[in-house]
């Protein structure tokens, strides 16, 4: 795999947090760097596509209205509770 490197600013905290993580894993900070940085990218490519997603359902018309959500919510843990609403097209 090829790589690249990258330098980043650290706040002295955050940096001794860093080697003694490396230090108690026997790992290195700059693998554990690169390992929290794939994984906060996972997490940012996922909810972007996840608003992208949402913004395209609204754009197709579909949408749940505000009160119909409220509603089953409210209902949750009751005798009575609400199967969750599903989008209308508009």
């Amino acid at each position: 795999m090829a790589t690249t490197t990258l330098t980043v600013q650290l706040s002295d905290a955050d940096s001794a947090r860093l080697g003694s993580l490396a230090k108690a894993t026997g790992r290195s900070e700059s693998s554990l760097a690169a390992e929290a940085l794939s994984e906060f990218l996972a997490v940012q490519d996922w909810q972007v596509a996840a608003i992208n997603a949402g913004v395209e359902s609204l754009d197709r018309g579909e949408a749940i209205e505000h009160s119909a959500v409220r509603d089953w919510i409210d209902s949750w843990d009751t005798d009575h509770e609400l199967a969750p609403p599903r989008p209308t097209r508009g």
